[in-house]
């Protein structure tokens, strides 16, 4: 393993395997690894922040990687560095990944000032992986202005990373009245921004049709915030039209949450969040780091699992277990 001090140096030198190097140490389990990473993130915590960070979602075909690649294109031709953070579903047997985002977005896999990262969900909530965050802050370092998060849009994982992000985009496929009745209205309310994809050729008018459907729906919603109300757009990521005024928007709701001060404050929130975030995992590290708390554990398990012992006893043994040594 690269010692600490030449990840620190190649990271803040934009060394493309390095950084690589480190978001695989932030990521790994081991308990020395995540020693190493906590202290790496530590050197490096006054060199982040500084991103506009956006998460993206929606379902399975609604084209989020051609629009991430159309955008991400038009971001570093306009002189950003682009880091994308990808988290494809994992196998709930095996724990295996289908790492393809590099091929779905070639183009931009391939553009100097971009840095796809895909990262296995690894069965974490929602399907975002765990280490995502520790994950931006190190390309933050890099050097990277613009962090796209895409999250594969199951479960709670909009939310998630809605809690990690600065602007959180929802998109959505044309045809309005059955994409209306699949909607939650939880996703509505996270939304910075719905935008519907694939407003090409013959579907143009169905995605017109479909933001003019959503715009109804959110009036119904009450803000997230008195200073802004989420717009609704169309665009084509394939054909690259209406992505510009898409990063408008961003720039714009950036300009308006940092003169309320909402911007800062929302990273303060999500700084606690985090905090309390890495505690639980750490809690579980510890069980892990300790065989004989797994092996009460599994004694708990049988217990439970037999009706012998009511599972918030078995919690306590565990707990009073953990702390009693």
């Amino acid at each position: 393993m690269t010692d600490i001090s030449t990840l620190e140096r190649g990271i803040l030198d934009g060394h493309r395997p390095l950084l690589a190097r480190a978001i695989t140490l932030v990521e790994s389990t081991r308990r020395d690894h995540r020693k190493t990473a906590r202290a790496l993130l530590d050197r490096l915590s006054d060199k982040t922040g500084q991103a506009i960070r956006v998460g993206i979602t929606g379902v399975p075909g609604v084209g989020k990687s051609t629009t991430i690649e159309a955008l991400g294109n038009r971001l570093t031709n306009a002189g950003h560095k682009v880091a994308v953070l990808t988290v494809d579903p994992s196998s709930s047997r095996t724990g295996g990944s289908i790492l393809g985002d590099k091929t779905r977005m070639h183009t931009l896999a391939a553009n100097p000032h971009a840095f796809i990262r895909p990262s296995p969900a690894a069965g974490t909530l929602g399907g975002v992986a765990a280490k995502t965050r520790e994950t931006m802050l190190l390309c933050e370092a890099a050097g990277f202005d613009v962090i796209l998060v895409e999250t594969v849009g199951i479960g709670q994982s909009e939310i998630t990373v809605a809690d990690m992000v600065d602007f959180f985009l929802v998109l959505m496929l044309p045809g309005a009245g059955d994409d209306l009745q699949g909607l939650k209205k939880g996703v509505l309310e996270i939304a910075d921004m719905i935008t519907v994809n694939k407003a090409d050729g013959d579907n143009k008018q169905a995605a017109e049709r479909a933001a003019s459907e959503y715009r109804n729906a959110l009036h119904i919603l009450s803000p997230q915030s008195p200073t802004w109300s989420p717009p609704v757009l169309t665009h084509s990521g394939l054909k690259d039209n209406g992505v510009d005024a898409l990063w408008e928007q961003v720039l714009l709701f950036q300009t308006r949450m940092t003169a309320s001060g909402e911007w800062q404050q929302r990273r303060e929130e999500q700084r606690i969040g985090w905090m309390w975030s890495m505690f639980d995992t750490r809690m579980k590290n510890a069980l892990e780091d300790r065989q004989e708390l797994q092996d009460l554990a599994q004694d708990l398990e049988v217990e439970v699992r037999s009706g012998r012992l009511q599972p918030g006893s078995a919690a306590e043994r565990l707990f009073d277990a953990l702390f009693s040594s």
